[in-house]
């Protein structure tokens, strides 16, 4: 039988329809079980589908036995994390593979500060294991119910121009190709390939393991203030130089920004949250008037000023484990758009959106508008290939699951994007063809080959990718 683990599928939004059957590949000595009857939903319940079989693979041998099967049925493969992405690219109708039991930490090496693990550990059980042993990551993204394969895959970032993408702090890692082949990879064995793998989408094969660059464990403390869009744009480069980690939000229809400084810190822990403000307040009440705004679009503006002026109008500060500060809890299911564009074009992205919003009273946005900034890299598909970045993500929530209406807002954003040279953050949902990426990654065709030569038939694929690919 399939496990319900509820440790194992944390962040993971699956159903079983219990009358679906159990498949098996007949002539294996040991049976290869797929559940048949399951309904994937990521997160955010904004994408799903009904996968003809689902397996939970423990070891090596097992997932060439799908990939056997697949072979032989002429099926596509794709395999699943946490099931955080907010778009399909994690959805198929063939064959779902979820790398939730191959978590294990295979390797701690302290003198190089590297750890080895399997593909389908969460990270927030990888930070608690390396606190043990006195090391952390040195940047994560917002979120850590996500496994270490789809992380990498998808370019998940954060903030601090210092730092690169998530993938950045990969050193090696090793691959199940379609053919049943393992690759290792590392910056001295099949270098090329490293570099496209880091971020994989998924279409290169299974990811088996992953080493990550780490660092000593460390203390962050956090610093919230106010200030506005005009005098965060006018000295970008010193908050830039003032704090290792720094981003800032914006808050549509207003001039207001919620400025956020992270840095190294001797301090012991110290929080001041609150469960009234931060819940009751940023949570219940929030969504309770953002679902009325859906009735009248008009009080938008209002709501993103007056939880401006609850929220962010003092100087807040938090002092914890690095994991700790840079992971912060997404309370409500939303749609999103995230894209990076040359660090240079970030006032006049800015600017632009604000403008269109101005003179556009019927295109109302949700708050807020997130700003990050990135080092360049040369991993081939990296969305901050060989720049430096800044990301801006825009928001829409779904109060109590509904949907808000959003597309004026998004084709309105898309287009400031591509104006400004901007490329999407892979695991989020975006309009982008092959024509436009072709444009967007001068290593777009050197992705492609090795993704044909590795998949020639193309069983990592599923629409998403085609869309991506074809």
């Amino acid at each position: 039988m399939v496990r319900r683990d509820s440790e194992m599928l944390k962040g993971f939004n699956a159903e079983w329809d219990r009358t679906g059957p159990f498949i098996h590949q007949k002539d294996s000595p040991s049976l290869v079980h797929g559940q048949g009857g399951v309904k994937f939903q990521n997160w955010a319940k904004t994408y799903g589908c009904s996968p003809e079989l689902y397996f939970q693979p423990t070891t090596v041998e097992e997932l060439k036995e799908i990939l056997d099967l697949a072979r032989q049925r002429s099926k596509k493969v794709k395999v699943v994390g946490g099931g955080h992405s907010p778009s399909d690219i994690a959805c198929t109708d063939d064959f779902m593979i979820h790398m939730g039991r191959m978590n294990k930490i295979l390797k701690v090496d302290k003198e190089k500060k590297q750890v080895t693990v399997e593909a389908g550990i969460l990270l927030s059980d990888l930070n608690v294991a390396l606190s043990k042993d006195g090391l952390a990551l040195p940047i994560l993204g917002a979120v850590s119910d996500v496994a270490a394969a789809g992380v990498i895959g998808t370019g998940t970032h954060n903030t601090g121009i210092r730092h690169g993408i998530f993938a950045t702090q990969v050193v090696a890692l090793t691959l199940l190709t379609a053919s049943g082949e393992i690759l290792e990879c590392s910056e001295s064995v099949n270098s090329e390939l490293l570099q496209a793998a880091r971020v994989h989408l998924g279409c290169l094969g299974v990811i088996l393991t992953v080493t990550f660059q780490c660092v000593t464990e460390f203390y962050l403390q956090e610093t919230t203030f106010p200030s506005t869009l005009k005098e965060v744009l006018e000295n970008l480069d010193s908050h830039l130089k003032k704090s290792e980690y720094f981003r800032f939000l914006w808050f549509p229809h207003s001039e207001n920004v919620s400025v956020i400084y992270q840095d190294h810190t001797n301090k012991p822990p110290s929080s001041s949250t609150s469960w009234f403000w931060d819940y009751a307040i940023g949570y219940y009440l929030l969504e309770l008037l953002l679902w009325i705004s859906t009735f009248l679009p008009c009080l938008l503006p209002w709501i993103n000023r007056f939880f401006f002026w609850l929220l962010f109008t003092g100087k807040v500060e938090n002092v914890n484990l690095s994991h700790k500060i840079f992971n912060y809890e997404c309370r409500f299911k939303q749609h999103v758009q995230d894209w990076a564009i040359p660090i240079e074009k970030t006032r006049e992205a800015l600017l632009e959106l604000k403008g269109i919003l101005e003179s556009n009273p019927k295109v109302v946005a949700h708050y807020p508008v997130e700003v990050r900034f990135t080092r360049g890299d040369d991993i081939l598909l990296s969305p901050c290939f060989q720049r430096d970045s800044c990301y801006m993500n825009i928001i829409m929530y779904r109060p109590y699951g509904k949907d808000v209406p959003r597309l004026d807002y998004w084709l309105a954003y898309e287009g400031i994007m591509k104006k400004c040279g901007g490329r999407p953050h892979w695991a989020k949902a975006h309009t982008c063809t092959r024509r436009d990426f072709e444009k967007m990654y001068p290593e777009f065709p050197k992705f492609c080959a090795i993704r044909e030569k590795l998949d020639p038939r193309g069983m990592f694929l599923n629409a998403y990718l085609e869309k991506v690919f074809y």
